[in-house]
């Protein structure tokens, strides 16, 4: 049997934070703010996943208000996730995501984080792919005040 989810996840940009993206954290002026290291590729990618198991979504297994989240490395979710998701007996076909911001540009950070996350999640680099796109300036993630991502996930019965 194969199941498909389907992922999304925004956050703000805010000065003097970390900016942490598909597990990688990348030089900006501006980062995104959270309760966890607010990863939108990584939080998107989990909600896919969660989804695609019938587990839910990300806020009901890793709420934001339970201090053991509290600046989490996402990483750490999406390891969790994995397990969740194998003991229902699913593994990962293929994910699909893509990324939506202005800037920084992320072209050059996709191969380490395809390599980065497909390590956390013990797969091939074949079966992730990860692109990056802008809002051509318009709304909240054009004037840079913001960041989405979205994911979709084939999973397989093990």
């Amino acid at each position: 049997m194969i199941k498909i989810g389907f992922g999304f996840d925004t956050h703000a940009l805010q000065p003097g934070l970390d900016f942490w993206l598909g597990g990688l954290k990348i030089s900006h002026s501006k980062g995104a703010a959270g309760h966890s290291d607010a990863d939108v590729l990584i939080h998107a990618i989990v909600d896919a996943l969660l989804g695609a198991a019938g587990l839910r979504d990300i806020g009901y297994q890793f709420p934001d208000n339970d201090a053991e989240f509290k600046d989490i490395d996402s990483k750490i979710l999406l390891k969790r996730t994995l397990n969740l998701i194998r003991t229902k007996g699913y593994s990962i076909g293929n994910i699909d995501t893509t990324i939506v911001l202005e800037c920084p540009k992320i072209s050059s950070y996709i191969p380490e984080m395809i390599s980065t996350l497909c390590r956390v999640m013990e797969i091939g680099e074949d079966k992730l792919s990860i692109k990056g796109k802008t809002s051509e300036k318009l709304g909240f993630i054009g004037r840079e005040e913001g960041i989405s991502a979205y994911a979709v996930v084939l999973l397989e019965s093990d």
